[in-house]
């Protein structure tokens, strides 16, 4: 079995040979930490998108989405706290001249101990078989319990110094945890400093007369300005939602693994807005709502945990990540933050316009709480892909497949004539035209039969109709599924049921 690296760096490669995602501007040798994505990968991208706003928006009578703009009044990030506070804490490397962000080395230093539990688990695992007890052992076990302690040691003090911004104690940790610069295996680290994460440009016709703009590095900000316009038009009552996805922009120095930290990255947020002392008990159902939406996805619990955040920004009274294992370890994918009324009441003195909402229930006056769910694009897709990819051994030989869910597959069905004769590959283009309105389809006719499934298996494409002899006797057509790979003679007509059903968004949808 590859370790998680060896298989990371497969997915990474699978992406690009199969027209997932491909380095920005590649023919100039690529521009650092920004990807385009390529037929099969804007198709899965696409559909994780569709299945968040169907899920977060059309299910929900009391959200609505929006499509603000990228560009916003510099003011807001003012008010917002962005031209102040948004800040990364960063370190080069004296020997090796490379810079690297305080919090992502301990972060990986942590990994590395929680690798060490890992390993004890499975250990204890293959002594005791049927009988261990995973959740007895870990919160029993001594090693465990001094592993987990010195994790919890490590991040307290790492964020005790972030909230008091005790630069020189961040340096003085890394030395004394002995973390050493992955290219050139040495502790000669420069001191730490902080670096504004925004991008900057400028609007107007000339240089003097020209006005500073920042790319927005969140898509929050235009969901808040925009509370009251939405409010009145939509007719909301409170509790409300407001949704939306869009692409934001951080000016990452440090940017690495992949589509996981990217300098242009998409999100998709949703901020509920709520009666000021009821935020908690949002908090909690928008935590097991979330959690259940990735569930639905049938890639593991087990691979999902909550992480609470020990010490909190100073607009929140609750927050938390929901955690994914990636190839390179848990980490965050989701956050879901209890802000309070800081966003609406710092535009609301900023602007010098009220943004209060007028509650009939309580015939009162107030500035909402918001209750915030902030997932990822990239990321959730990159859980998709690196948790999809796997190779089996079938005969001898090993299929390489990516078991994505049905219901986000880039292709949902292929059509294979046998060959390309016999008035094959017109039976097979009808059939393509009955299916393609609905689902999105491929056709192909190149290769020997076994090559075309392995090709599909590929890119994930849950099924495979093959057109042969029988089919101009008696109109029926071989289907393949692509995960049992099982083979089954189905009748023409029935084939946009089979692919409905394995398919199909309210299969998933709770």
């Amino acid at each position: 079995m590859a370790n998680y690296e060896d298989i990371f760096k497969k997915v990474v490669a699978h992406a690009k040979e199969y027209g997932f995602v491909f380095q920005s501007s590649e023919v100039y040798d690529g521009l650092g930490a920004v990807y385009d994505y390529g037929p099969y990968g804007s198709e899965l991208k696409n559909n994780i998108r569709t299945y968040w706003w169907k899920s977060m928006v059309n299910m929900n009578e009391n959200i609505v989405g929006i499509d603000a703009a990228i560009f916003m009044h510099p003011t807001t990030w003012k008010a917002s706290g962005h031209v102040d506070a948004f800040n990364d804490p960063l370190i080069d490397n004296k020997d090796s001249k490379k810079r690297y962000r305080a919090d992502v080395l301990i972060e990986d230093h942590t990994a590395k101990i929680e690798n060490k539990i890992e390993k004890e688990v499975k250990k204890a695992a293959k002594r005791f078989g049927n009988s261990f007890n995973q959740e007895q052992f870990i919160n029993t076990n001594p090693r465990v319990l001094g592993y987990k302690e010195k994790i919890s040691a490590i991040m307290a003090r790492f964020s005790k110094a972030m909230e008091n911004d005790d630069l020189a104690d961040i340096k003085t940790q890394i030395e004394e945890l002995g973390i050493v610069c992955p290219v050139s295996g040495t502790k000669n680290w420069t001191n730490v400093r902080q670096f504004n994460l925004m991008f900057k440009t400028q609007m107007g016709s000339t240089a003097d007369g020209a006005n500073d703009l920042y790319l927005r590095p969140e898509t929050a900000q235009g969901i808040f300005v925009n509370f009251l316009n939405v409010q009145k038009t939509a007719r909301m009552k409170i509790p409300f939602g407001i949704a939306q996805t869009g692409k934001a922009f951080r000016n990452e120095i440090v940017a690495r693994q992949f589509i996981f930290r990217m300098r242009e990255f998409e999100q998709m947020e949703m901020q509920f807005f709520v009666r000021p002392g009821e935020e908690i008990q949002w908090y909690e159902h928008w935590k097991d709502a979330r959690i259940k939406w990735h569930h639905s996805l049938g890639m593991g619990e087990e691979n999902y945990r909550f992480h609470d955040h020990e010490n909190l920004a100073h607009y929140a009274n609750a927050a938390c990540d929901i955690e994914f294992k990636f190839p390179f370890g848990f980490k965050e994918l989701e956050g879901i933050h209890s802000r309070t009324d800081f966003d609406l009441k710092s535009h609301q003195e900023h602007a010098g316009r009220k943004l209060q909402y007028f509650d009939p229930e309580i015939n009162e006056s107030y500035v909402p709480y918001v209750v915030e769910t902030s997932i990822g694009l990239d990321r959730m897709f990159l859980t998709i892909l690196s948790h999809a990819y796997n190779e089996e051994k079938v005969n001898g030989d090993t299929r390489l497949v990516l078991n994505i869910p049905a219901m986000l597959a880039p292709v949902k069905a292929a059509v294979l004539p046998l060959t390309k004769k016999d008035n094959m590959p017109e039976k097979a283009r009808e059939i393509l035209k009955e299916l393609q309105c609905d689902f999105n389809c491929q056709y192909e006719e190149k290769d020997s039969i076994g090559k075309r499934y392995r090709r599909q298996d590929a890119i994930g494409t849950p099924f495979c109709i093959t057109v042969d002899h029988q089919t101009l006797e008696d109109n029926t057509v071989t289907v393949r599924d692509r995960d049992t790979m099982e083979q089954s003679r189905v009748s023409i007509d029935k084939l946009h049921s089979i692919i409905s059903k394995k398919v199909d968004i309210k299969n998933y949808l709770q």
